[in-house]
């Protein structure tokens, strides 16, 4: 406890120890009291004194109380402000720290948890209760790597697991339980990115992964990856053609994507085909994941027996073919600013024959320098 008031405390001199200890014991339980105590009958907090130039003391909860001379009190060698009240300081230090979200439920700051267990127990029961009492909705938990042994104490009061990342795990309640929980569930979709990148020659970019299914062994395939997070679609095509193979490249367009179901960990999968223009041919792989990477002619690559097989790659190919013949137009980045966030965010779209904006379409453009 840091801070502790003895304006409730009222010590009548009487003529028994018996009355004198009624008097004190009662807002304190448990209160070992030091002898050396000479007692006068005073206003406020000034009810304890000490007869010589000894310093008062007594204990509360294991810690010790000195009377001072400047009327104030110091506990474990911190002062105490002798009008602060004891009861509000219990009632601040028995809730977590929190504030509210957008949607009438609570966040808990998770930088100021109790690292003790026990103490965490305590306040997260007194908290949900009080947010209870208060109408809150849902409750954020984060709990950090570091105070792991927290999150087996939410689990038992009903918190669930939400999502866990390399640092934290966080975990939701949801407090009225006549209504279905609102709270929005963790992200369903990883996004992947695959490019196709040709040269003047009619030569694509391809590699054979280092570690991969028996089953794909020895195929030549696109660099392929997954955007990493706040990571745009573009710029994430580009670097992983950069990571994997060494060659620098500038993104033209997206020219498909696919979505598939229950991939890795059971989520969904995005994966956009993005047509990039090579802007650098050396090859330097990388060989953590990379076992070879080489510019393959389109039409090698296009018969090779797994590639034949897939309608869906197959299809691929035929788009990106009717794409440099300029039958086809892709989806292109356009940065943009929205109101209901302010922030700027890229639309994809192609404008074909604007005659308002000719710059909105790049149908015509090139593909390969």
């Amino acid at each position: 406890m840091d801070s502790v008031s003895l304006s409730e405390v009222t010590v009548i001199r009487e003529t028994t120890h018996l009355g004198f200890m009624h008097s004190f014991r009662q807002p304190f339980c448990g209160v070992k009291i030091s002898p050396k105590f000479y007692l006068s009958k005073v206003d406020g907090p000034k009810a304890i004194s000490s007869s010589s130039n000894t310093k008062s003391q007594f204990v509360y909860g294991g810690g010790s109380i000195a009377a001072t001379s400047d009327s104030g009190y110091k506990m474990n060698g911190v002062n105490l402000k002798s009008r602060t009240l004891m009861s509000s300081a219990v009632k601040e230090r028995s809730l977590l720290d929190a504030y509210d979200d957008e949607y009438g439920g609570v966040i808990v700051d998770h930088g100021k948890l109790p690292s003790n267990p026990y103490a965490f127990a305590s306040m997260l029961r007194a908290s949900l209760s009080d947010w209870r009492r208060k109408g809150k909705k849902g409750v954020w938990l984060k709990l950090p790597v570091e105070q792991s042994e927290l999150v087996p104490i939410a689990i038992k009061e009903g918190f669930e697991y939400h999502h866990a990342e390399k640092g934290y795990v966080m975990l939701t309640y949801w407090i009225p339980k006549e209504e279905p929980s609102m709270l929005p569930a963790n992200a369903s979709h990883q996004v992947g990115v695959g490019g196709f990148v040709l040269n003047q020659h009619k030569e694509v970019l391809v590699v054979q992964e280092k570690y991969c299914a028996p089953s794909i062994t020895g195929l030549w395939k696109l660099p392929t990856g997954f955007i990493n997070e706040s990571e745009e679609i573009f710029s994430g095509a580009v670097r992983e053609v950069k990571e994997e193979t060494g060659v620098d490249t500038e993104f033209s367009e997206v020219i498909a994507f696919r979505h598939a179901h229950n991939v890795a960990f059971e989520k969904s999968d995005l994966f956009f085909i993005c047509m990039l223009r090579p802007l650098s041919d050396k090859i330097i792989i990388d060989a953590l994941e990379i076992k070879a990477a080489k510019w393959m002619p389109l039409a090698e690559f296009v018969e090779q027996p797994m590639i034949r097989g897939d309608k869906m790659f197959k299809r691929v190919i035929e788009i990106c073919e009717a794409r440099l013949s300029h039958r086809y137009c892709g989806l292109s980045p356009h940065r943009l600013v929205s109101t209901f966030d302010g922030k700027p965010s890229s639309l994809y779209y192609n404008v074909v024959d604007d005659d308002h904006d000719p710059s909105h379409s790049n149908c015509s453009t090139e593909f390969y320098r």
